[in-house]
């Protein structure tokens, strides 16, 4: 039977936060729905756990905003100012590019980890997490993040 994480060896897991693979429905763009996600987080709480705040507006926050031509700090104002989920999109077009140009984040997205410092970094991941045996099988980070979550078996 294949290896699953080792419980906390990640830290703290938010299993209500989207796949990576879940697109945006106005967009299109693979990711952005986990990205406002834990904007709503932070908005409700506070802060994120330790284990996604070290990564919040960095890291996949950060590429995807980058894509963009925006700051990630414009999405987390936006996401706290919204008083729905009408307002909120209203104040996304308001600084999205009107052609996100999803076809090329979202190819992007699914390769983060495929050279070979990034499969590197998913090995040192998958050995923290007590799952050697899931090398070559979790070929990408959104596969890490699914995997961590429990959305790969």
């Amino acid at each position: 039977m294949p290896s699953k994480p080792i419980p906390g060896s990640t830290g703290e897991v938010l299993t209500s936060l989207p796949s990576p693979y879940i697109p945006d429905p106005a967009t299109g763009l693979l990711y952005f729905p986990r990205f406002l996600a834990k904007c709503r987080y932070v908005k409700e709480h506070g802060a994120l756990p330790a284990s996604y705040a070290k990564n919040y507006k960095r890291g996949l926050d950060r590429f995807l905003c980058q894509h963009l031509g925006i700051e990630p700090a414009a999405v987390e104002a936006a996401v706290f100012a919204a008083t729905d989920d009408a307002d909120l999109a209203r104040r996304l077009r308001e600084i999205l590019p009107v052609d996100p140009r999803a076809h090329r984040w979202n190819r992007e997205l699914c390769q983060k980890g495929m050279t070979t410092a990034g499969q590197e970094f998913l090995a040192t991941a998958l050995k923290a997490m007590g799952c050697e045996d899931r090398i070559g099988e979790i070929r990408s980070v959104p596969d890490l993040m699914d995997f961590d979550e429990g959305r790969i078996e």
